[in-house]
């Protein structure tokens, strides 16, 4: 004999194939399961563009040009500027509307600070455990650095410095690290963006990264801490000139 519960699974069964889902329950179903992909693809989007400069600080973000663009909903966007708002790239003010948020001066700090330190660890690793194959694709990291720098193409120089840093961290052999200084960094590339333009930037991050791979391939740890903390001792050097040339980008947040 059928239990109670087989018998109302058969019914619902039953039920399911004589009564499918309307059209519009159907698509309903369709948009709340698409609607945390797009949500994610939509964020993505916007955080490249953020880091990279295309949306500036204190620029207007509109969920409903945005929704328009993606051919979505407003429910997707509002979760990516939720996220953003998170990792403080977007401000929401209630009254005022949404922007772009500034970089905060104090946090860029710590942020690179944070860097700092972990990197002087990983490349403290990589000098001590790099072989001839890690040591040619860092030399292919720095000449397409030296293309970048010739064409010029700040972008993809920015691009190829990253593939340096994620390069060491990968010999290093603590992918952990990485994911970490990936959540730290993100003011960091929008100053970087600032950083490149100026006249010689380009040359001198090239200087310092050959200085660095020197440390790695004489497997001197000393000497490749030292040439990191150097490296990325520059950028905290010139948060104050970046700031006085681009004051509306930065924001006191002490």
């Amino acid at each position: 004999m059928l239990t109670d519960d087989r018998k109302n699974s058969d019914t619902d069964r039953k039920r399911d194939r004589t009564h499918p889902l309307s059209s519009s329950q159907t698509a309903y179903v369709q948009q709340r399961a698409a609607t945390p992909r797009a949500a994610t693809h939509i964020y993505k989007e916007l955080l490249e563009d953020i880091i990279s400069l295309r949306r500036k600080p204190m620029e207007p973000v509109s969920e409903k040009d945005i929704a328009a663009h993606f051919g979505v909903s407003r429910t997707p966007v509002h979760q990516a500027v939720l996220r953003l708002a998170d990792d403080g790239l977007i401000d929401i003010f209630p009254q005022s509307g949404t922007f772009v948020a500034r970089i905060p001066r104090r946090a860029l700090y710590e942020a690179i600070l944070i860097r700092k330190s972990l990197e002087e660890t990983t490349v403290r690793l990589a000098a001590e455990q790099a072989d001839a194959a890690d040591i040619k694709r860092l030399e292919a990291s720095i000449t397409e650095l030296t293309l970048a720098e010739a064409v010029p193409d700040n972008e993809l120089f920015h691009q190829a410095d990253t593939s340096f840093h994620l390069q060491i961290n990968a010999i290093a052999g603590f992918p952990g690290i990485w994911n970490v200084i990936q959540q730290v960094k993100m003011q960091i590339d929008r100053y970087r963006r600032l950083t490149l333009p100026q006249r010689g930037r380009l040359t001198r991050v090239i200087v310092e990264h050959e200085a660095i791979l020197d440390g790695i391939r004489r497997h001197d740890t000393a000497h490749a801490v030292e040439a990191m903390g150097f490296h990325l001792g520059q950028m905290l050097n010139e948060v104050k000139e970046m700031r006085n040339i681009n004051p509306s980008y930065f924001i006191d947040d002490e």
